[in-house]
């Protein structure tokens, strides 16, 4: 076998264990989860496995932190834009995450269970500083001084992830289906940005 021929097959088996592992830890939560769950998802022996991964721990730290960028690093860099008006910032906000969680609507559950599992590991490896000093927080605090900036970001994260959160108490009563569902979250990108631009108005 050639060395570039063998590059391809390892890559392709690291691949194919990581997306077993995503579909695995995001179904049972790390507690829960063995390394046999994730060999048996992959179709590969666990001595494989850990061949690539020595460990669970390892394992779950960087599919974790696949899942953090996408759900966290999708707003920086537009909050730091000093070119962006801040109704812009939250236009392009609501319409970004609704599209990550679109494309991936158990992350927030899953983010959610091991947040609440492991603070800690959170705050070591979210830069929730640099989100506080963004150009965004300064903007916010001139257009409204007299309003903490924690509660709009809570509001708009709120607004964007919760329906999420609900989705499968949603879906499994009957209240929507998954177009019906798909349908409200598309006309939240537009409806978002009005009510948290309404934040914005000092009465």
């Amino acid at each position: 076998m050639s060395k570039k021929k063998k590059i391809e097959v390892d890559l392709s088996t690291e691949e194919k264990i990581k997306a077993a592992a995503r579909t695995v830890f995001t179904k049972k939560g790390y507690a829960a989860t063995r390394t046999r769950d994730i060999a048996e998802e992959s179709g590969i022996n666990l001595a494989l496995l850990n061949y690539y991964f020595r460990s669970k721990e390892k394992l779950f730290e960087l599919i974790m932190m696949e899942k953090l960028n996408s759900f966290f690093g999708t707003i920086a860099p537009i909050l730091g834009d000093k070119t962006l008006t801040l109704e812009q910032k939250i236009a392009m906000v609501a319409e970004n995450y609704t599209k990550v969680l679109t494309e991936n609507p158990d992350l927030p559950l899953f983010i959610l269970s091991e947040m609440r599992m492991n603070p800690e590991q959170f705050v070591t490896k979210l830069p929730f500083e640099k989100l506080f000093e963004s150009h965004f927080i300064k903007q916010l605090q001139e257009t409204r001084p007299d309003l903490h900036p924690m509660h709009f970001l809570m509001n708009i994260l709120g607004l964007t992830v919760f329906p999420f959160i609900v989705r499968p108490v949603l879906i499994a009563s009957g209240v929507l289906n998954e177009k019906a569902f798909n349908a409200r979250t598309e006309e939240r990108i537009s409806l978002i940005p009005k009510w948290m631009n309404a934040m914005l108005k000092k009465k």
